[in-house]
């Protein structure tokens, strides 16, 4: 595991140390979301997983311990501690408290707005394992509807309806959706191809990418190689793309024009896709929307055929 280079801007909050001594000079008021995205280009690959997750879900990573955290980034709880000392802290301790800092800053400035009752628990503080999970499902829908851009919906509704083909990139886990996707669009009798696996069909499909086609990648955690390599390919041709993911700094999200990010936290030991499943409905809504007297004369069609 290659090690990164001593920080040239200070960690935030306190006197973190690294094995080289202490680090002085530090802001009071800096964001660890906003540092740890200005040194994320610098990381290794494993890393990558760490900075992003903890990026997109300083709730958990604030009060997990370095063994929770790893398994949910999909890495190694040494992967963690290294990642942290490379940040310019002492361990993964040190990370950790700038986290709950940044995380009680975040709270305490929403209840000054008075929107401290939102993230209120659905149920008792003595929830269940089943509590506690739909509970979370609960907080990742409305964190999803509370963050996402309207303009970047309205954008990716526009580049549905418009686009001669799309073409929806999902595999593993996201296959499923890539496929709800597709058939919810095929409802309104839009052209959609899926590529789920890297079987020659699905490859085929990637050759047929034209600068007429809207390119849809979705991803959770670290992006799957088939994923990226539609982004990579699409952009190449000049061809119109998007992502809906749950990692602001995936590889996908960087290679798209227009950005879906939906909340995954989960107590459980996979990650929560209910805002997902949400957000596709929703987007299929929002197309049907645009035109509604001709699209249900297309459902109609579609359910004769």
């Amino acid at each position: 595991m290659k090690r990164l280079a001593t920080p040239t801007t200070d960690p935030p909050n306190g006197t973190p140390r690294t094995r080289r001594g202490p680090i002085t000079g530090t802001s009071e008021h800096q964001s660890l979301s906003k540092y740890i995205r200005s040194r994320f280009d610098e990381c290794s690959r494993s890393q990558k997983d760490v900075a992003q997750y903890i990026v997109d879900h300083l709730d958990e990573a604030a009060f997990q311990t370095a063994e929770e955290l790893a398994r949910r980034a999909n890495t190694s709880s040494s992967t963690v501690v290294r990642f942290s000392q490379a940040l310019g802290f002492e361990g993964f301790p040190e990370l950790q408290a700038a986290a709950r800092e940044e995380y009680r800053r975040v709270h305490a400035k929403a209840e000054s707005n008075g929107n401290g009752g939102s993230s209120a628990p659905l149920f008792s503080l003595d929830q269940s394992e089943f509590e506690a999970a739909l509970a979370a499902d609960h907080l990742n829908v409305e964190e999803t509807a509370r963050k996402i851009s309207r303009s970047a919906v309205e954008q990716l509704v526009a580049e549905i309806v418009g686009a001669e083909k799309v073409l929806v990139a999902g595999t593993d886990q996201m296959a499923f959706f890539a496929s709800y996707l597709r058939h919810l669009l095929m409802l309104l009798d839009l052209r959609v191809d899926v590529v789920a696996s890297p079987s020659q069909e699905a490859l085929s499909r990637l050759g047929r990418i034209d600068a007429n086609t809207l390119v849809i990648g979705l991803s959770a955690g670290r992006p799957h190689p088939l994923v990226v390599r539609a982004m990579k390919l699409a952009r190449h041709r000049k061809a119109h793309t998007a992502a809906i993911t749950d990692a602001t700094l995936s590889e996908v999200a960087k290679l798209a024009q227009v950005k879906l990010y939906y909340s995954s936290n989960s107590p459980a030991f996979v990650r929560s896709h209910a805002a997902l499943l949400s957000l596709i409905q929703a987007l299929a809504y929002g197309v049907y929307a645009q035109d509604t007297a001709q699209y249900d004369d297309r459902i109609k069609a579609f359910r004769l055929k």
